[in-house]
C-alpha cells in the first residue's frame, strides 16, 4: 500500500478530535451520534456539527472519558490494518465491515445526517 501521509502532525489531528467539531472529525461525529446529540446543518448549510452546545457537552465528555495513546511506527497504515482486522473496534468504520456493530453505527450516523437536512440550519 502507498503512504497516506498527512499534512498535520499527529498532536495537531488528536487535538481536532478533541477540540474540534463533527464536520472535521469523523470521532466526534461517531461519539455525538451514539451520545444523542442532534446533528445540525450550520454556516451555508453544507457543513453538519452538533452546534455550539452540543460540541461542548461532547468536548466534555470526551475530557471525562477519552483516552488517547500511540506507538511509534515507520508504516502505521500496515499496523492500522492488522489491528481493525484482529481486534473488536466498533467504532472504526474504515476496513471494519467484519465488526457485528458496523453496519448499526453507519446507520446511526445517515439517521443524523438525513435529521439535521430535514431541520433549518444553525446560526
Amino acid at each position: 500500500m502507498a503512504s497516506r501521509t498527512s499534512t498535520q502532525n499527529l498532536r495537531k489531528r488528536v487535538r481536532y478530535h478533541y477540540r474540534g467539531n463533527a464536520a472535521g472529525s469523523t470521532l466526534r461525529l461517531t461519539l455525538g451520534c451514539l451520545l444523542g446529540l442532534v446533528l445540525r446543518r450550520v454556516g451555508s448549510g453544507k457543513r453538519m456539527t452538533f452546534g455550539k452546545a452540543g460540541e461542548a457537552t461532547l468536548s466534555q465528555w470526551m475530557a471525562d472519558n477519552a483516552r488517547v495513546c500511540w506507538i511509534e511506527q515507520s508504516e502505521p497504515w500496515d499496523l492500522e490494518s492488522r489491528l481493525i482486522s484482529q481486534l473488536d473496534l466498533p467504532l472504526n468504520l474504515d476496513q471494519n465491515r467484519h465488526n457485528a456493530f458496523h453496519s448499526r453505527l453507519k446507520e446511526l450516523r445517515a439517521q443524523a445526517r438525513q435529521q439535521a437536512r430535514e431541520l433549518p440550519i444553525s446560526s
